[in-house]
């Protein structure tokens, strides 16, 4: 069971990047995916969600209207389209898949993904 994330890199103010989360060995049908990230010295938050047991998708005030989260159950991906980028969404993203059923709904806590699974983070970088 593997989450991997790749996407991220180095973009200027105002630029784009799509952040992909692949799974293996498992399949996101019956999960709730999440996006959290981590800047330096600051703790993990979430970003957004998104679940395929109800569609729900969420976001974090500060990527509303920015940020999308979508998923490809063909190819057992979930993405995270990062557009007008600013220099604060600088950090380190990480998705993570809940334990199965256990959410119906998703959620932007972390603690309801503590038992699921979660992949190794992609940096992203917004600077001049």
């Amino acid at each position: 069971v593997q989450l991997v994330e790749s996407g991220g890199g180095l973009v200027q103010p105002g630029g784009s990047l799509r952040l992909s989360c692949a799974a293996s060995g498992f399949t996101f049908d019956d999960h709730a995916i999440g996006w959290f990230r981590q800047a330096p010295g600051k703790e993990r938050e979430g970003v957004s969600c998104i679940s395929n047991r109800d569609g729900s998708t969420y976001y974090k005030d500060a990527v509303k209207g920015r940020f999308t989260v979508s998923t490809d159950n063909a190819k057992n991906t979930v993405y995270l389209q990062l557009n007008s980028l600013k220099p604060e969404d600088t950090a380190v993203y990480f998705c993570a898949a809940d334990q199965p059923h256990f959410l119906f709904s998703c959620t932007l806590h972390e603690r309801d993904y503590e038992e699921g699974y979660w992949g190794q983070g992609t940096q992203v970088t917004v600077s001049s």
